[in-house]
């Protein structure tokens, strides 16, 4: 009779062992906690519904170097001239001062008498004078005395008084002209951004660079490392990380006047989630990282957790980064592509590819759990409700 009992008993804990593993399996998915989507998961997206057409890519050396190349950055010394410091030249606004020298007996201007060494080609004496300072006006011109309106704006101090001394041939005697920028209100380069003192910093013909132009303003506030010097001349505008500037002399150009120098504070950063060695947002560097460093940053994985062929960037894409293996279907009103790039860490090459393949600002970095840790929380959650069952069963069991 207790063999009967024993074996009923028996059966009775099979039966509810084969309903709550019945039950668990047929809803795994929904049952077992996770920290994301499996490797399977994320590989099925492309069909997967309610929207499908994102683009999954293996990432190897072919992808990393065409990313590279798509988010190359012009060099300031390839998109700006670099080339011998130039004088500047004179705009409206700017303030000049003229005077006029005429050798003896000249007397159209002589309200000073100037002695000249002896030995000098010219008489021993010469007459001249400084014409009050003056603008130069709205349509780029000056007045001198007997010469009249005289063009200033485009020209260089030397051309003015070039120009000023022809004007005055035949009225003054052997006339020498010396023109002085007195104040340069159009010769500048505005510095504003993430920099100690936002200022317009005036150049002279010594040629002032762009690290002047920072210093000049104070420097910046923020990282060295966490800067990008952008620099708008005309209608181009270019940028450089800081970093870079400092470290290659090549791209710290001259200035020109009109320039707009802006530093600006780019904290870049993305976000880890899954079996890495840690869930977070982790900044890094404006002028970029790796996927390598990122995983190095993240913790690297987790030897418990991580499937290491299913390390995921979730990216929205430019359209023209890569070849696309597909018609990209799942597009932002932006026009940028829905794209997962897989990183299979399971072969070795794949290391080589991660350590050119670039991170971008606001990517999700995403690495999968292993298949076993997934076997181990369904049979720890099978083992979780049947004990409790068999507890029960024997305890009301005669």
């Amino acid at each position: 009779m207790q063999k009967i009992f024993s074996g009923i008993k028996l059966y009775k804990f099979c039966s509810i062992l084969w309903v709550i593993a019945s039950v668990t399996l047929n809803g795994c998915a929904g049952y077992t906690p996770a920290s994301g989507p499996s490797t399977k998961d994320v590989l099925r997206a492309p069909t997967a519904q309610p929207n499908p057409g994102i683009q999954i890519i293996d990432v190897t050396c072919a992808v990393a170097s065409k990313l590279v190349d798509s988010e190359k950055q012009s060099l300031f010394s390839e998109v700006f001239n670099t080339g011998c410091r130039s004088e500047n030249v004179i705009g409206a606004g700017d303030v000049l001062e003229v005077s006029i020298w005429e050798a003896p007996p000249g007397t159209l201007f002589s309200s000073t008498v100037i002695d000249v060494p002896s030995g000098a080609s010219s008489p021993s004496t010469a007459r001249g004078t400084t014409i009050p300072e003056q603008m130069v006006s709205g349509d780029g011109t000056i007045t001198v005395p007997f010469a009249g309106r005289v063009r200033a704006a485009g020209r260089t101090l030397q051309q003015i008084g070039a120009s000023i001394t022809r004007q005055l041939q035949g009225i003054a005697h052997q006339p020498q002209v010396l023109v002085r920028l007195v104040r340069n209100t159009t010769a500048n380069v505005t510095v504003v951004g993430e920099v100690a003192n936002s200022s317009r910093m005036p150049l002279t013909p010594q040629g002032e660079r762009l690290l002047d132009a920072l210093a000049a303003a104070g420097g910046v506030k923020q990282p060295v490392n966490k800067i990008m010097m952008q620099v708008t001349r005309e209608d181009r505008v270019y940028a450089l990380p800081l970093a870079t500037i400092i470290r290659d002399p090549r791209q710290n150009i001259r200035m020109q006047p009109g320039d707009v120098v802006t530093a600006l504070y780019q904290p870049l950063a993305f976000t880890v989630l899954g079996a890495a060695g840690k869930n977070d947002e982790v900044n890094f560097e404006a002028q970029g990282i790796s996927l390598v460093q990122a995983l190095a940053r993240s913790g690297g994985l987790q030897d418990n957790r991580a499937d290491v062929q299913g390390v995921f960037v979730f990216r929205l894409e430019s359209p023209a980064a890569v070849d696309w293996p597909a018609t990209p279907r799942l597009v932002t009103p932006d026009g940028r592509v829905a794209v997962i790039y897989r990183a299979n860490l399971k072969d070795p090459a794949t290391f080589f590819a991660a350590q050119e393949f670039p991170v971008k600002d606001k990517d999700l970095l995403y690495v999968s759990n292993a298949s076993s840790v997934e076997l181990q929380k369904f049979l720890n959650l099978l083992f979780t409700v049947a004990y409790p069952a068999l507890t029960t069963l024997t305890i009301i069991s005669p």
